[in-house]
């Protein structure tokens, strides 16, 4: 007995001190970490983040300012990274990060003047957006993570769809409650981003994203868009459900005269800008 609780203790002693596979990957290659190159149909890997931008549906605009990830496999069906890719789940599930946003005015809609010294708007908006009435919105994936669209070559070139993915926005605030969405899986914000320039139907006017600038690293094995700039302004935002809880057939409304939607294709705008990474699958897997 003794020498076989001896043995599992040293198991378990392996188990425990031998290195992951994911810890294996550094450099350049520590951010598709999470890449399900396990799977054969994988033939890249990404990771995109946004570091700046807005998000404007109705009658609120919401800046980007804390950073979103996009990160999962890609699926090339006829062997080209260079053609419309379907994404494949990152191996921690997260294929889109849940990052929260301060919505400017929060629930109330107040914010400082634009005359006032700009230490005093901080300070005010602030002191709102921390309070009651404080309201975070997060674009969440409304749907799994093949229905996400990417193509390589639209992004590069700034002609076509870069990137196209259905959402929702979560609104979180302790009055809303915790299922407080504009959007669902079922009814969701259709995103078709461009590094382009959009053309979208009135009253909008069309608007120029950034291809960014390209590099290559580990040996071409890994490129880098550095600095480009998604946009979309032709999108449709339906209205809110599930705010309040069981008082949603209330809250709903409210919310939906705050925020201006239901709001129709032409008056919504979504710009991304940030970086992105792509990695050959066969050179991730390699260096597992």
């Amino acid at each position: 007995m003794r020498r076989l609780l001896l043995a599992a203790a040293a198991l378990l002693a392996t188990l425990i001190l031998a290195p992951s596979a994911s810890a294996a990957l550094t450099g350049e290659f520590a951010k598709f970490v999470t890449c399900p190159d396990a799977n054969p149909a994988v033939d890249g890997c990404i990771y995109a983040e946004s570091s700046s931008g807005v998000f404007t549906m109705g009658k609120k605009t919401v800046p980007i300012k804390n950073p979103v990830v996009l990160k999962g496999g890609l699926d090339a069906p006829g062997g080209s990274i260079f053609e419309e890719l379907t994404f494949v789940a990152p191996t921690d599930g997260q294929t889109l990060s849940k990052t929260p946003q301060p919505v400017p005015g929060g629930l109330l809609g107040v914010t400082a003047p634009t005359w006032w010294p700009q230490f005093l708007q901080d300070l005010f908006n602030e002191t709102i957006n921390n309070g009651f009435t404080g309201v975070n919105a997060t674009v969440e994936l409304a749907g799994p993570a093949s229905s996400i669209k990417f193509n390589t070559l639209n992004e590069i070139t700034g002609n076509g769809v870069a990137i196209a993915f259905p959402a929702k926005v979560k609104l979180d605030n302790p009055f809303l409650g915790s299922s407080c969405y504009i959007g669902s899986n079922s009814n969701p914000i259709k995103l078709n981003l461009t590094t382009g320039t959009t053309a979208p139907p009135p009253p909008n006017k069309p608007i120029t994203g950034n291809p960014g600038t390209f590099e290559g690293k580990e040996e071409g094995a890994i490129l880098i868009d550095k600095g480009n700039k998604l946009v979309d302004n032709s999108f449709a935002a339906p209205g809110a459900n599930g705010c309040g809880g069981l008082f949603s057939f209330l809250i709903d409304p409210f919310v939906n005269s705050i925020v201006g939607v239901p709001s129709a294709a032409g008056t919504n705008t979504a710009i991304l800008e940030g970086t992105t990474y792509i990695a050959d699958a066969n050179a991730v897997r390699a260096r597992r």
